[in-house]
């Protein structure tokens, strides 16, 4: 039987000695692995409950949607940051600082992150480019994930994968690659 009917919602604020339960140089999980030791060491664990609303971001499509209810309680449309170059149609998206959109380009439900190059006649729906992202022409991305720093080659074709190229940490959990997208 569970302590309470409370979650746990991810936003910690944690005494430094706590840095001392994490082995340096390995990945660990926060809920599995360091809070149950805590509370088994020092009976001590403490939370802050809240009653607003809260939505789970573990999930790409949870992540879009965030940016979606977030641009609507605004009443945005898009989000364009600063230092951007639009050129084609955004519909319903986040874009983050030095962007450059290309000629005849659609960007629909979508979040581009800072310093991204989407090149002329390109769609993307649904998807998360991350930092430093050049997209070739002619290229269709549909719900999908570009990590940071990766070149998408004019005329490729993405519809519900991870773009990941480059090394994944050792005991990096292989699911929260990009994370889920068909969920």
């Amino acid at each position: 039987l569970a302590p309470s009917n409370l979650i746990n919602a991810g936003a910690y604020l944690l005494e430094p000695e706590v840095l001392d339960y994490i082995e340096p140089g390995r990945l660990v999980s926060m809920e599995k692995e360091i809070f149950p030791r805590i509370i088994s060491e020092t009976g001590r664990f403490y939370g802050f409950e809240i009653d607003e609303y809260w939505i789970d971001i573990g999930r790409i499509s949870s992540y879009l949607k965030v940016h979606q209810f977030m641009m609507t309680r605004r009443k945005m449309v898009n989000f364009v940051g600063m230092g951007c170059e639009i050129r084609g149609d955004i519909v319903k998206t986040c874009v983050g600082d030095n962007v450059k959109i290309g000629v005849n380009s659609k960007v629909e439900n979508s979040v581009i992150y800072d310093n991204v190059l989407v090149g002329n006649n390109v769609v993307i729906s649904n998807s998360l480019i991350a930092d430093n992202v050049e997209v070739g022409d002619r290229s269709d991305i549909k719900n999908s994930v570009v990590g940071d720093n990766e070149k998408i080659s004019g005329e490729t074709r993405l519809e519900n994968e991870v773009f990941w190229t480059q090394r994944i940490p050792v005991g990096y959990p292989q699911k929260q690659v990009g994370n889920v997208i068909g969920e």
